[in-house]
């Protein structure tokens, strides 16, 4: 994890940075960038940070290039969506592989994805 543009709005035992590990950076750039609008920030060709979408120039985590993905047993990185229906097209869309769901759950509905890099992701919505 790198240091340099780390949010500043460091709340007490809260999320401040996810990091994922990609075999392709420029894929994987490519997938996130079309599929969720995401921007990065790079730094050499091993590491890219994920800028905020919120909050200008802020990194909220970072891709990191390895042979392959971190193996399982890891955290579940769950995103946000205000039309789940949509999302799931657009993850589709941009090479990803929708793993489970969607799925009724009590908080809403979710569904999980592969990147191409084979990172599972979450991704919910209220309704």
């Amino acid at each position: 994890m790198y240091a340099r543009g780390m949010s500043t709005h460091l709340l007490h035992h809260a999320f401040n940075y996810i990091e994922l590990t990609v075999t392709d950076m420029e894929v994987a750039k490519a997938f996130y960038t079309r599929a969720f609008g995401w921007s990065f920030k790079d730094y050499g060709p091993n590491y890219a940070g994920i800028l905020s979408s919120t909050i200008d120039g802020e990194e909220v985590g970072g891709l990191a290039l390895a042979e392959q993905p971190r193996p399982a047993g890891g955290p579940l990185v769950l995103l946000y969506s205000k039309d789940l229906d949509v999302t799931k097209q657009a993850i589709s869309v941009a090479g990803g592989r929708i793993v489970q769901g969607p799925y009724e759950f009590p908080g809403g509905r979710r569904l999980h994805f592969a990147d191409p890099s084979g990172n599972e992701l979450g991704v919910w919505s209220k309704s």
